[in-house]
């Protein structure tokens, strides 16, 4: 249901009512793709005209009407150039969803906890140094209002990347993380990623913007957001990082190159807007620069993250991360190529075979497996692969739903662990920093 009602209406404090914000990307939808205890049935939407806001309403209305496990989303739309103006003068809700165009995404947020409401945002908060200082003041600005800010991490909800940290705290499998070097880091995390891909049984139609780094942001500090991140979360784990625990080695960018027939066929454009003539080059190609690599040391650890984007993924392949933790007895790695039919699949490497290695490893691999029923160790030539049932693969779009979750958890509490802020900031500096880097160069 749409409508475009003005009516004001009190929130309650206990209930937490969705307020979305120019929904330029599918994730936006997947935030609601299913219903919450705590939140109120009602969101309301505010956004310029267009194509957009448009398949944003036929995904909700997706999941409204699908056979299983249907939703029950009331929307309310505002439609107009002064839209976010109009939020922030109605102020329905108390909790702000942003995933859309980046290029204003920061100030969206800044203005929005200046106000007094919560923001979730998908990635990236920030794509460039200037909107990096302003986020920073943000969290400042967040605390003095006593609302929450947060960003939606799903990689750590995928079950490879819980499993793959889980093992790497247990010393008697894993031993110590490495320090290693820029040519040869402790942990390295590779992601490839398609801009012509299937979501929810259907071709995504992409936004011509999202081709436009001054809107979307580059790779480097895009898809390379969740890599950064779970670097923090897995080799820091619980702890506090800053800025100054970061230094960057290198940085690089380089361009996807899109043609004017591709380009058609993921956007339904049959031009190329008047923004992206700057990225044309050579017989009407455009380049996107979305590619990117970042070596740094965080702290005592050196680690490598590089994000790829191709057009298409071969036929049977998806979106693909690898993984690598090296630690003193054993690696830690994520694969997911054709070997593992192209599905995350996390492995032990042992470094040094013996007899007393083995049998510990069974041992405090029992510990694990109380903790996740199910789980279970097949020999391979190099070790052993972390057999996972199919119950703990619910997929990327799944995990929009327990960050989520995880947020309403925390606003409910009021409490949020004292490492998520401090990290968040760390994350964004090294993103915006090493674009910055790669740009200089």
């Amino acid at each position: 249901m749409v409508s475009c009602k003005t009516e004001t209406k009190e929130v309650s404090e206990e209930n937490i009512k969705f307020i979305t914000i120019d929904p330029g990307h599918f994730h936006a939808a997947l935030v609601q793709k299913y219903n919450y205890p705590e939140v109120d049935s009602t969101v309301y939407i505010y956004a310029p005209k267009g194509d957009d806001v448009t398949l944003h309403l036929n995904r909700i209305d997706g999941f409204n009407t699908r056979e299983e496990t249907p939703t029950n989303w009331n929307t309310i739309l505002y439609e107009g150039n002064d839209f976010f103006e109009k939020m922030l003068s109605e102020k329905k809700g108390n909790v702000v969803v942003l995933s859309g165009n980046n290029r204003k995404k920061t100030e969206y947020i800044n203005q929005s906890v200046l106000n007094g409401m919560n923001v979730l945002a998908d990635k990236p908060m920030a794509i460039n140094v200037d909107d990096f200082k302003l986020l920073k003041e943000t969290f400042q600005l967040a605390s003095q209002k006593n609302v929450l800010l947060y960003d939606v991490m799903t990689e750590r909800f995928e079950i490879t990347s819980i499993l793959q940290r889980e093992l790497s705290m247990n010393k008697t499998i894993f031993g110590d993380l490495e320090k290693g070097s820029p040519e040869h880091p402790a942990i390295t995390k590779e992601s490839v990623h398609h801009f012509y891909k299937y979501v929810s049984g259907t071709i995504l139609t992409r936004p011509p913007w999202f081709f436009d780094v001054d809107q979307q942001g580059e790779g480097i500090v895009d898809v390379t957001t969740h890599l950064v991140d779970l670097v923090q979360w897995q080799c820091f784990p619980n702890q506090i990082l800053h800025e100054e625990d970061v230094n960057i080695n290198s940085a690089t960018r380089t361009p996807t190159h899109i043609s004017k027939s591709e380009f058609e066929a993921v956007t339904k454009l049959d031009h190329f807007p008047d923004y992206l003539q700057n990225a044309i080059v050579k017989d009407s190609v455009l380049a996107v620069f979305c590619n990117g690599e970042i070596n740094y040391k965080l702290k005592d650890i050196h680690a490598k993250v590089s994000v790829k984007w191709n057009y298409m993924a071969p036929e049977g392949t998806a979106d693909t991360h690898f993984s690598k933790m090296r630690g003193s007895k054993a690696e830690l790695v994520i694969k997911q190529g054709k070997e593992q039919n192209f599905k995350p699949t996390l492995y032990i490497e042992i470094i040094e075979l013996s007899p007393t290695y083995l049998i510990n490893v069974i041992e405090e691999f029992k510990k694990l497996e109380k903790k996740y029923p199910g789980i279970s160790l097949e020999s391979t030539p190099l070790g052993w692969e972390v057999v996972i049932p199919e119950s703990y693969k619910n997929g990327h779009e799944a995990h929009f739903s327990q960050v989520t979750e995880k947020f309403i958890e925390y606003h409910t509490q009021g409490n949020i662990p004292e490492w998520e802020i401090p990290n968040m900031i760390t994350k964004y500096y090294t993103t915006t920093k090493a674009l910055e880097i790669a740009k200089s160069n």
